[in-house]
């Protein structure tokens, strides 16, 4: 009897020994160890990291990441582990700070190929058979064609052609480039223009009303699918929370376009950090569809940006759509086919939003609330960087974490700081305690010496507790600042109520805007709103907090749309409303 309970026992007993490992996860914005700003005009108002206009190319089974003004790019396995290789890419008669402004990367079978922004003939289009390498060679010393914000795109024919274009009067221009030599084959074409009188997200400005200057097209992407061509744009203007891209379609390569009627199919308007423009749409290693965009801080400047990354792909009717639901919250990284329209979103909730906190001290108006509002643009700082300085948040009630990402702000940066900076790194102990009383160390970066703005850690195994402590140990320059210490798991409580009342008007006024009204929900911290162009097809999230009411001002006049709504609190989300038909 003891031999059978034993070998019954022993394929549980290797299970147990060998668990499933858990999946790897990411949360925005990507902690990459960004630069700062190079631009002393642009930091004024205190040095900052700075980066934008990301691309991601799958190459020899890598995936590379370039942005503006990085001296450099990244390689990385897995989309998790990103790996800093420094380079410039600037010649010595380039007089200029910006170093691959907005870059274009593309892959020639065996050589990738990469180019800045500029607005002169003279800069070289670098090419390499082994980027993990370093290793760069010029393909031509001067590129002919002067494009801000290129693209660079190869068909599936084999023809080469390069997009471009940064302007609020001037539309996207294309043009076939020479597989052979690089040199432009005819002339320049146009593409199209923003048409901001029928799409209300193209206005200017953080609230869509066309403050002082029309709106900006940039950051051109050409995808292909299926024998159709998707080329992507930004508007309205990088440093606004409605920063989304856009996309027309064709069945040639230069045209003619027609508006995808899903627009804009990248668009984070609300959250921790927002907008989510002027990025690249790729495939990874099991061709799922991803896109990669810029994110808003715009504090010290209206340049201050980051980086973002977001599961996408083409429905069955070949609508090209970005999910960003749940966009700053812990996602779930590739290993294997997945269902991009369903997201990657982990279910993990945010833990502390506006809960009690503690500091060991505040500078100025930078107050502990500051770290737990949900915002970037805002942040605590402790008076100074002294090992010990530490910040505190309780949850409220014992609940399950599952994950924790630290955000550090630019406080009083060395005024020396612009570009790139070698030697940086963060070092800080993390406790946590279910009383306030007694502690335990979670995890200990006393020793770290890699730069981690983001830090974000994914526990291996759940803990049950309360509060949290960040204890400062040793930051790269500056005070001790957090503009965002975010818990996430789940709560003991009960998910809110559904809403009630979700009411949409939309006059017709003004049919690219409509005034969204609901009735509170108890217990309720924010609420998704859903909206697209069916009712199956709601691509488009706006994550609204402490309110209930939104102007969203971001429609297609000539369509009409489909909205529902959901409350969200640390125990989780409500069930949806019905979906809602405004003409």
């Amino acid at each position: 009897m003891r031999l059978f309970l034993f070998l019954f026992l022993l394929p549980a007993l290797a299970l147990g020994q060998a668990p499933t490992p858990p999946r790897p996860t990411y949360c925005n914005p990507l902690d990459l160890d960004y630069g700062y700003t190079p631009f002393p005009e642009f930091s004024t108002a205190g040095r900052h990291r700075a980066t934008a206009d990301p691309v991601i190319t799958l190459f020899q089974g890598k995936y590379y990441l370039f942005s503006t003004n990085q001296r450099g790019y990244w390689w990385s396995n897995d989309l998790a582990g990103w790996h800093f290789l420094e380079r410039t890419f600037l010649k010595p008669e380039n007089k200029v700070l910006d170093d691959l402004c907005a870059p274009a990367v593309v892959a020639l079978h065996d050589t990738l190929l990469v180019i800045g922004s500029s607005h002169n003939p003279n800069f070289a289009l670098w090419m390499s058979t082994n980027p993990q390498a370093n290793q760069w060679t010029k393909a031509v010393e001067n590129f002919p064609v002067a494009a801000w914000d290129p693209d660079l795109f190869l068909d599936t024919d084999g023809k080469l052609y390069l997009y471009w274009g940064s302007s609020n009067e001037f539309p996207l221009y294309g043009q076939q480039i020479s597989r052979k030599t690089f040199q432009p084959i005819g002339q320049p074409q146009a593409m199209f223009k923003l048409d901001d009188t029928r799409f209300g997200w193209q206005r200017f400005g953080e609230y869509l009303d066309n403050t002082f200057l029309g709106p900006f097209m940039e950051g051109a992407w050409m995808t292909k699918y299926q024998g159709k061509y998707y080329l992507q744009y930004g508007a309205p203007g990088t440093e606004f929370s409605g920063y989304a891209d856009g996309v027309q379609v064709s069945d040639h390569p230069l045209g003619p376009w027609t508006p995808q009627p899903h627009n804009p199919f990248s668009y984070k308007p609300g959250g921790f950090i927002r907008g989510a423009g002027h990025g690249n749409t790729f495939q990874d290693k099991w061709g799922n569809w991803w896109h990669t965009s810029t994110m808003v801080i715009n504090v010290k400047n209206n340049f201050e940006r980051r980086l973002g990354l977001w599961p996408a792909g083409f429905d069955a009717q070949g609508t090209l759509y970005t999910t960003t639901a749940w966009g700053d919250y812990p996602h779930y990284l590739p290993t294997g086919p997945a269902d991009h329209q369903q997201g990657q979103f982990t279910g993990w909730m945010l833990l502390n939003y506006g809960r009690p906190v503690q500091a060991s001290s505040t500078l100025g108006g930078h107050v502990p609330n500051l770290a737990v509002d949900e915002s970037i643009k805002t942040y605590w700082s402790a008076a100074t960087a002294s090992p010990g300085e530490y910040f505190q948040t309780d949850l409220g009630s014992v609940c399950t974490v599952r994950a924790v990402q630290i955000n550090y702000a630019d406080q009083d940066v060395n005024p020396q700081f612009l570009g790139r900076q070698a030697g940086l790194y963060h070092q800080y102990k993390l406790y946590h305690s279910l009383d306030g009383k007694t502690w335990q160390l979670l995890v200990d970066k006393s020793r770290n010496k890699t730069d981690v703005p983001h830090d974000y850690l994914a526990l291996k195994t759940p803990l049950r507790t309360r509060y949290l402590k960040l204890e400062n140990v040793h930051m790269p320059t500056g005070k001790f600042a957090l503009s965002g210490l975010r818990v996430f798991g789940l709560g003991s409580g009960a998910r809110p109520a559904a809403v009630q009342d979700f009411v949409v008007l939309r006059t017709a006024a003004d049919k690219r805007s409509a005034w969204l009204r609901w009735a509170p929900v108890d217990g309720a911290y924010a609420y998704n709103i859903y909206t697209g162009l069916a009712p199956d097809k709601l691509y488009s999230c706006l994550m609204v907090h402490e309110a209930n009411e939104y102007y969203f001002k971001g429609m297609d006049k000539d369509l009409p749309y489909y909205f529902t709504i959901e409350a969200i609190n640390e125990n989780g989300v409500s069930a949806r409303t019905p979906v809602s038909k405004a003409e």
